[in-house]
């Protein structure tokens, strides 16, 4: 018997009692079900957080700071009491304190820019300024408080409407769509070209307003620039000496953090060894990759629980098989004997069961994966229409071709493993025994 003709005659057998294969498919179906969905979550969640590393930073670009970490000073909720006043701290930014408490770190100078720019491995460094407004305002609307971020090169932002403000002299700004309608703007398209009022204090506590042009409106995203205002290079300088107008000299230059540029085709040992080199020298260094890995962490221990299940599934339709097999062997003892009569070699007739059994395995794994796939994709598309909505590009559950297509590799493997017991017993049976069977 050559191999299609084995083929052939497994995928003939495994239907001959189609209502004992279809519960064996079925329970099978369970698992590759779960499975495919729950991949599907994980590549739909990492992916979007890929599509959102470019509005985190550049990935040749690691963001430094003096300490190790943010300190809290005090307040609701602070466990290690109230911190001692540090001449030397500056607010580290946004995001970095628990609610309910402020974060300072320490404050890096001109003198630590320039200790940190001789690290053998930096290439680059520029300070990043923070900048703290007032509020902001359209014609004589209402005033609302708002952030000011800054994008590193590299970085992008996700717009609804207009461009990234360029590198002209024209004072340029994008603002978050979130208060497209609280400025009164009509849409965001409306919002494009018009003018908003920027008030800040100096410090002696005297406030200026800046007067910049709209020319873009930013999506929310899960993380990066979003949700506060971005200025352009000349609007950044001007607000900033405003800031600073009033305060000493030797208090002007002291930022929270510092952005360092290293070899774009560093290797991961490479990046490590910057880090310990930046460490050594008292710095911190922060890549995107490790802003990254909290969220890749929790998802990934997500969709390994809920793997946990569907393999759970996978082995009790394992027995299944076995179940299905062995009572296969039984019912076909004498067409065994037969077939071993007729010269078909032991080995034959263990590829011959085995066979039977991967089929099933292909059949469930193709079912539970066709369902998985229409099931999800709809229920993707009906959540990004409604609870996300506010997260342009998210795509809740996405199926990789090669992940899929692994997956049922893997349950026609299960499938294997689990008929060769009963084809082991078939392929040993003696032919004379075998035809006497009754």
């Amino acid at each position: 018997m050559r191999a299609l003709d084995i083929i052939g005659t497994a995928m003939t057998n495994t239907l001959r009692s189609k209502t004992r294969t279809l519960l064996t498919v079925l329970a099978i179906f369970v698992g590759a079900f779960t499975l495919t969905l729950t991949s599907g979550l994980g590549t739909g969640i990492n992916r979007y957080i890929d599509d959102t590393v470019a509005g985190i930073g550049a990935s040749d670009v690691m963001t430094v700071t003096k300490d190790s970490g943010a300190q809290t000073d005090g307040g609701f909720g602070s466990s290690d009491g109230p911190v001692e006043y540090d001449p030397d701290a500056v607010p580290a930014g946004q995001g970095q304190a628990a609610p309910g408490m402020s974060s300072t770190t320490t404050a890096l100078t001109p003198e630590d820019l320039d200790e940190l720019a001789r690290v053998p491995g930096v290439l680059r460094v520029e300070p990043t300024r923070s900048i703290t407004v007032d509020y902001a305002q359209h014609s004589d609307g209402v005033r609302y408080t708002v952030s000011v971020g800054s994008l590193v090169p590299g970085q992008t932002v996700q717009l609804a409407a207009g461009e990234v403000p360029d590198d002209s002299e024209d004072l340029e700004v994008v603002i978050p769509i979130d208060y497209v309608d609280a400025f009164g703007f009509a849409s965001v398209e409306d919002a494009l070209g018009q003018d908003l009022t920027i008030a800040l204090s100096d410090g002696v506590r005297t406030q200026h307003t800046v007067t910049a042009t709209v020319t873009g409106v930013a999506e929310e995203a899960l993380a990066g620039a979003g949700s506060s205002l971005i200025p352009n290079d000349a609007l950044t300088e001007e607000l900033w000496d405003l800031q600073n107008t009033g305060v000493p000299e030797d208090q002007q230059y002291r930022y929270a953090s510092a952005s360092a540029w290293y070899d774009p085709d560093a290797s991961e040992e490479d990046v490590e060894a910057l880090k310990s080199a930046l460490d050594e020298a008292g710095f911190t260094g922060t890549t995107v990759a490790d802003q990254l890995g909290a969220f890749r962490t929790v998802i990934d221990a997500i969709v390994l629980v809920l793997n946990a299940f569907a393999a759970i599934a996978l082995l009790a339709a394992s027995f299944g098989i076995v179940n299905t097999l062995y009572m296969s062997v039984q019912e076909r003892t004498r067409d065994i004997g037969l077939m071993k009569a007729m010269g078909l070699g032991s080995g034959r007739v263990f590829a011959l069961f085995s066979l039977e059994a991967v089929f099933i395995g292909l059949l469930g794994s193709l079912i539970g994966a066709g369902a998985a796939i229409a099931i999800g994709t709809a229920i993707s598309e009906a959540l990004s229409t409604s609870l996300f909505s506010d997260l342009p590009g998210l795509t809740v559950i996405a199926f990789d071709p090669l992940t899929v297509g692994g997956m049922a590799i893997v349950v026609m493997g299960i499938a294997f493993l689990a008929g060769t017991l009963p084809a082991a017993r078939a392929a040993r049976k003696d032919p004379v025994v075998a035809l006497r069977y009754e």
